[in-house]
């Protein structure tokens, strides 16, 4: 399995869904070798301790049964600087400020050939733009060119009968590894350039995108939306695409609530990252209009992105300010903690392949607003869902929900009986099917 975060230094839902499902796999008796970058700053550092029995124990939260769960797993670290959700025009400001791994990490070479003529190997791979190349450069594509070789190395010394991997950044390194070793492909798509970016999409992260879903055997979408984006933007075969949905841990009830906000004010809870993707203007326009009618209520930013200070600031001059609260990133208990003292949680995302908040917000007993341009929405029925751009009838439904406790009980109470059903044990049984449909398909 080939990914770029993992618990406990995770950053959105691919880190979560990535834990998921190895602990899904793991369960069910199967063991997963998991590839991730090692990164140096503070952030990422400990991904490089996670092999540790104690590490392990840490991401599993202690928990003797989810530890059991993780026994089949191995993580395996290497030393490729691709931080979570970055974009190319990013990296080079990431590399700038300092992010270098020691010398002695890799081997050096202009142009490396990573897979010798061997038995049990194809053709020798001459892997370029990058792998191999000398030291970090701000090229944030050399650097997955990077993770593509080493995981290529890694893997000529392992037994294994399928490669999984999430994401474009990875797609490079599965193709390298699959042609090495010719085993089947799997990759699964969290979310898509178009999902990104919208219409201005990065030519070359498309292109990787297309080439590794054309070069798979088989491919997991995340929802029917992402598939059927796959199959319009991205010409994929029909037959190959299958949906396995994301699920929820219900593990663990955090800490109790803090008391900084006075309790006799309504809570309206945005988590996620802040950027185009999700959908934080439409959240903030809603706020507005709620506060008309209602003033006693806070609305609660959590997360970070590119559009934190363009949010900020728009609260701002919406005259809004001081109902907004910009809390940054948040994690573990603190997550659990802002889910405790929410009436509400708002998902107004614009494109949202799936989105695994929701499922959080109800397994800790909160309602939720999603928008229809959500993977989640087909599979919830009790929760209230609206277009992303429809900021009226958001802000009707926040307004109903925060007047009306019986309304706000059965969405509560129906939401948390609802998500039960969604674990990782069912995700990752699915993502076995489409396992052994891949290892047909090469035969």
């Amino acid at each position: 399995m080939l990914g770029w975060e993992f618990p406990p230094y995770i950053s959105g839902g691919l880190g979560t869904a990535c834990y998921g499902l190895t602990r899904g796999l793991s369960g069910l008796g199967h063991r997963v070798i998991f590839v991730l970058p090692r990164g140096v700053e503070p952030t990422t550092a400990g991904f490089v301790q996670l092999m540790t029995p104690a590490s392990l124990a840490a991401a599993a939260g202690h928990d003797p049964a989810r530890l059991a769960e993780l026994t089949n797993v191995e993580l395996r670290p290497v030393p490729a600087m691709l931080m979570p959700y970055d974009r190319p025009e990013d990296f080079s400001n990431r590399a700038a400020v300092g992010l270098q791994m020691g010398a002695g990490d890799v081997e050096t070479s202009s142009e490396s050939t990573l897979a010798p003529k061997a038995a049990g190997t194809r053709a020798g791979v001459v892997v370029k733009e990058g792998i191999g190349a000398v030291g970090y450069g701000d090229d944030l594509f050399g650097e997955v060119g990077r993770y593509a070789g080493l995981a290529v190395q890694m893997a000529l010394g392992e037994s294994f009968d399928v490669i999984h991997a999430h994401d474009w950044m990875t797609f490079p390194a599965g193709i390298a590894v699959s042609t090495v070793t010719g085993k089947p492909l799997v990759v699964q798509i969290h979310s898509t350039e178009f999902d990104r970016s919208g219409e201005n999409v990065n030519q070359r992260i498309y292109d990787i995108e297309r080439r590794g879903i054309h070069y798979a055997q088989r491919v997991i979408a995340v929802s029917h939306l992402t598939r059927n984006i796959l199959l319009k933007r991205y010409a994929a075969p029909p037959e190959k695409v299958e949906v396995v949905y994301n699920a929820i841990d219900r593990n663990g009830t955090g800490a109790e609530a803090p008391p900084s906000i006075r309790r006799d004010e309504k809570i309206v809870l945005f988590l996620g990252r802040i950027t185009m993707q999700k959908g934080p203007e439409y959240f903030l326009a809603a706020a507005k209009k709620v506060l008309e009618y209602e003033k006693n209520v806070r609305f609660i930013m959590a997360g970070s992105g590119d559009l934190v200070r363009r949010s900020i600031e728009m609260a701002a001059q919406m005259g809004i300010g001081r109902k907004v609260i910009f809390t940054g990133f948040l994690r573990g208990d603190d997550v659990a903690r802002v889910f405790k003292m929410a009436d509400l949680y708002v998902m107004p995302s614009v494109s949202e392949p799936f989105g695994i908040a929701p499922l959080e917000a109800l397994a800790n007993e909160v309602p939720v607003l999603i928008s229809k341009q959500s993977g989640v929405s087909e599979i919830l029925t009790h929760a209230l869902k609206v277009d992303f751009w429809d900021v009226n009838e958001m802000a009707n439904k926040i307004i109903a929900v925060l007047r009306h406790p019986p309304l706000q009980a059965t969405l509560r109470e129906h939401g948390n009986f609802e998500v039960r059903r969604l674990t990782w044990r069912v995700s990752a049984q699915g993502c076995l099917d489409v396992y052994h449909q891949a290892v047909s398909a090469m035969n």
